[in-house]
């Protein structure tokens, strides 16, 4: 061991020094000042070349239009990661996804987005379609933020900002239903068409206030639809009020949702809740704080890689992270670690809302 100890020592020294070492003991402060530059110099080059370069794509309108305000302090974090950090300002629909779309092309080695799941959904869009994709990461600006809450990335801006510098990046599944990608939950039913009905203005307003009120709407109805699922050569057919199939623990805030899920397992995870009166929401919500809400009765649990969903009703659509998607019939599949996301160590928090539960 010592023999090879003194190996790797002179090969350093000679890729440093340009000399062989003659191990003497009394090298001159001229010497030693020289040395310690080109060892400098090395460790330096190194750390650049690792660096690369980074995008930051900020919405200045998500987080009741806080966007910008953060953007200088993200870009010091970036700065400290990265060599070269370039920024573009989303203006309309489908800009981000176009900016992701342009840094994969340019060989760019992360992606940040700034701004709710809307923004991410559509900076993962522009990253999902390319063979060789770039690191993605986020600051949550959104009203609920279920990826941040799944990845253990703090749901307070200034906080998710700090946890960017330290983070590492780790593999994440992603979705596919058409050609359209979705990070993070898939829902069809009355409620999730309540939901599609909150308008930004709302969302800007009351924040998450604005989804219940308009899901209490739909449990009063308590309309039910007919659906088909096809998934693993099995079939499921009947009444529901609402089908969700997420890649995460975390749906509209409760992170007990599907506390089985992993970001990286392969699966979609879905919930088919056949009755939806207030009273069957009642009990469910003991069940649902357990993390136990699949063992609930009026519930159906299904574990899949593939799915196909089809339902009777007139326009009906999916809501895909949270907006509008497309209708039915649809294919929906999961792509195994398909994304490298920036993430800090998981918090060892629960919440349930807008809610800190103590383990």
């Amino acid at each position: 061991m010592f023999i090879f100890t003194l190996r790797l020592f002179s090969a350093f020294f000679k890729a440093v020094t340009g000399t062989n070492p003659h191990f003497k003991v009394n090298y001159s402060s001229e010497d030693a000042y020289i040395m310690c530059e080109n060892i400098n110099r090395i460790f330096l080059q190194e750390r650049v070349s690792a660096m690369g370069k980074a995008l930051l794509i900020v919405n200045p309108s998500s987080g009741k239009e806080k966007g910008k305000t953060y953007q200088g302090k993200t870009e010091e974090v970036l700065k400290k990661r990265y060599d070269e950090v370039e920024v573009r300002l989303t203006e309309k629909a489908g800009d981000a996804t176009e900016f992701a779309s342009w840094a994969s092309e340019q060989g760019f080695d992360a992606v940040i987005a700034m701004g709710g799941d809307g923004t991410l959904n559509e900076t993962i869009n522009g990253l999902a379609i390319h063979e060789k994709r770039p690191d993605f990461g986020f600051i949550p600006l959104g009203t609920v933020n279920d990826l941040a809450r799944s990845v253990g990335i703090p749901l307070k801006p200034e906080k998710a900002i700090q946890a960017l510098e330290k983070a590492k990046a780790i593999p994440m599944d992603i979705g596919r239903i058409g050609d359209q990608y979705f990070m993070n939950v898939l829902a069809i039913g009355m409620i999730a068409q309540a939901v599609d009905q909150v308008s930004v203005e709302q969302k800007t307003k009351f924040g998450s206030v604005a989804y219940f009120l308009e899901g209490l709407k739909a449990f009063n109805r308590n309309e039910l639809l007919h659906f088909k699922l096809e998934y693993d050569e099995e079939v499921w057919e009947g009444e529901a009020a609402l089908v969700v199939a997420g890649l995460t623990k975390s749906v509209g805030g409760m992170e007990s949702w599907a506390p089985d899920a992993k970001i990286d397992d392969g699966y979609l995870h879905v919930i088919v809740l056949t009755k939806l009166g207030l009273l069957d929401a009642a009990n469910m919500i003991p069940q649902l704080i357990r993390g136990n809400l699949k063992n609930s009765d009026g519930v159906v649990y299904i574990k899949t890689k593939k799915l196909t969903i089809d339902a009777s009703g007139d326009d009906l659509s999916i809501n895909v992270d949270g907006d509008p998607g497309p209708g039915v019939p649809a294919e929906i599949e999961v792509l195994g670690s398909h994304l490298n996301i920036l993430a800090p160590k998981k918090s060892s928090q629960k919440r349930f809302g807008p809610f800190i539960l103590k383990k």
